[in-house]
């Protein structure tokens, strides 16, 4: 974190604020003021106020307990899906990059397939077809995840492929599966590790849309889809309802998209500082400036043929 704050101070904020957010949601019993199912109608569609900072929604629920707990739920279904579609799609990138041929062919297709649907509408046909529920929501986004990794990756292992040592591996009798796991895969961590760490805004956005279509986490577990979901049942939506776990996504999206980038940049070796220096010439620049300077005389003794 240290060496991204250095490099990136925004990227270094959003890993921040992201690290802020995944906290407040581990420690949700603790810091939640109260219970985020219990109703009080005697304290319906209340602005926010001392008593409740956040105000409370139709049925007297209070509204900053329900995000604190949104964000529990929220996090772990975008954790969990991002987990679960990026490493198969990896492991199928890095199959499809290596093997090549009819396998790579009959992949390609498919993958195109998933991805000539948008991704709400694709985790959206997916949850409504193996039915409501936590494991069928992180099942449906994980699915949309997986050609987006299959391809990046997929074009990693290519490069890595035609790479010395996999062919010194390949001429030494190592297996298909050991040259894979043991010399292109590693290769492929950087990568996977950026693809998701920006994914996981992606999921928190498609995951909030399931709640408020619908199709989601069902009610009464609070989501932040589900919120927004709840405030438009009334004839007039109270715009606390609607502002903070509005403001919530948008906050926790930026913070990972921000974090995401940071990684980017501090893993890809075209944007290291070292690498950098080399091209810029800057290094160069400020050891020559501390040379002393050739004198003519040196400059003709050591051209070739003086006398």
């Amino acid at each position: 974190m240290l060496s991204l704050l250095r490099q990136n101070w925004l990227s270094a904020a959003g890993g921040i604020v992201a690290l802020l957010i995944v906290l407040v949601a581990l420690a949700a019993p603790l810091i939640a003021p109260r219970d985020p199912l219990k109703a009080d109608f005697r304290h319906m569609n209340k602005p926010p106020s001392t008593e409740a900072f956040f105000g409370t929604d139709q049925v007297g629920r209070d509204a900053l307990s329900r995000v604190i707990y949104g964000a529990r739920t929220s996090l772990f279904v975008a954790f969990s899906a991002v987990l679960l579609g990026t490493t198969l799609g990896s492991l199928w990138g890095v199959a499809c990059g290596y093997l090549g041929g009819r396998f790579d062919l009959l992949s390609q297709r498919v993958m195109e397939i998933f991805q000539s649907f948008p991704d709400l509408i694709l985790a959206m046909a997916i949850s409504m077809a193996i039915g409501t529920g936590l494991p069928a929501v992180i099942v449906a986004i994980a699915i949309t995840r997986v050609p987006f990794g299959g391809r990046v990756i997929r074009s990693v292992a290519l490069s890595v492929s035609a790479m010395p040592f996999v062919e010194a591996g390949r001429a030494a009798g190592a297996s298909q599966l050991r040259v894979m796991t043991r010399h292109v895969l590693p290769q492929c961590v950087a990568p996977y590790l950026v693809l998701a760490t920006t994914h996981l805004g992606v999921a928190i956005v498609i995951e909030a849309a399931l709640g408020f279509l619908g199709v989601g986490v069902p009610p009464p577990t609070p989501t932040w889809g589900n919120m927004l979901a709840d405030a438009i049942t009334g004839l007039v939506p109270q715009w606390w309802l609607v502002l903070f776990p509005g403001l919530a996504i948008t906050v926790t999206v930026l913070a990972f998209n921000l974090l995401g980038d940071g990684i980017r940049d501090s893993l890809d070796p075209k944007l290291a500082p070292t690498v950098l220096r080399l091209v810029t010439g800057v290094g160069r620049g400020a050891r020559s400036a501390g040379a002393p300077a050739a004198t003519p005389a040196t400059s003709a003794q050591g051209q070739p043929g003086a006398a």
